[in-house]
């Protein structure tokens, strides 16, 4: 028996790969004027949304586990960008707070991302760029089956 394997160009799973590694190259390249990675970045512009979150509700809103979110946190305590404190609400739990430095550096980097997110796209009507992203958030819904 023979398998035949589809072109490239038809496997939708290796075309969101290599979008996905275009992507992060091009946003990582943006980024890192900032001397940041891009999660710092992103993490950084949620918490320029909401700050004072706690690291649970953080973890939620940027889809990230609590290991990576940890490092991630460690790492842009130690740049001076946030500081962690008690929830007043929940001893059990801490706050996520931006530092003036981090202030700073979350509204350069909702800058850059936006920057980047438009030059990325621009070869995308508006009207492409609805659909693409509709069709993103749609397939984002669908529940692996076993």
């Amino acid at each position: 028996m023979v398998l035949h394997l589809m072109p490239e160009r038809d496997c939708i799973f290796f075309q969101f790969a290599k979008a996905n590694q275009l992507a992060s190259r091009f946003l990582s390249q943006k980024v890192s004027e900032l001397n940041i990675t891009s999660v710092q970045a992103m993490v950084l512009g949620f918490l320029d949304k909401e700050d004072q979150i706690t690291s649970s509700a953080l973890g939620k809103r940027t889809e990230l586990d609590s290991a990576t979110l940890t490092g991630i946190l460690d790492r842009l305590e130690t740049a001076g960008f946030i500081e962690r404190k008690g929830n007043s609400d929940d001893r059990r739990s801490i706050r996520i707070h931006l530092t003036k430095k981090g202030k700073v550096m979350s509204r350069e980097a909702t800058r850059v991302i936006t920057e980047a997110n438009s030059e990325f796209l621009e070869v995308l009507t508006d009207s492409q760029k609805r659909e693409l992203l509709g069709i993103i958030n749609k397939l984002r819904l669908l529940t692996p089956r076993s």
